[in-house]
């Protein structure tokens, strides 16, 4: 039995999450949580929101026992990417890619 949480379109580049996700994968619960509380990333904060949903639909609604909980898989994908301007010399603009991101994390019991 594993219990899922998805973060989508989160404003953050894909690389930049994957940094931090790979951090916690294979952990225990309460040991990814103090990984992700101490990481000083950007997307940290996102990740740990998103393990602490996790935990709470593995609780709620499958009755798993909190204590026991892993993170089995955790991975980002490229979600979709805004396209912004900027202006450059001599009356040209540039490209500006923003980058976003789809986190899925899943735990299940050990």
């Amino acid at each position: 039995m594993e219990a899922k949480a998805h973060a989508r379109s989160i404003r953050i580049a894909p690389r930049k999450a994957q940094l931090v996700v790979d951090l916690i994968r294979g952990k225990q619960v309460g040991e990814a949580i103090a990984i992700l509380r101490h990481t000083p990333k950007a997307a940290s904060p996102v990740v740990e929101k998103l393990l602490n949903s996790a935990i709470a639909n593995a609780e709620h609604n499958y009755s798993m026992d909190v204590n026991k909980l892993v993170v089995t898989q955790v991975y980002v994908n490229q979600g979709p990417t805004m396209k912004r301007f900027r202006p450059r010399a001599m009356g040209r603009a540039s490209r500006i890619n923003k980058r976003t991101s789809h986190i899925t994390l899943v735990v299940a019991e050990k």
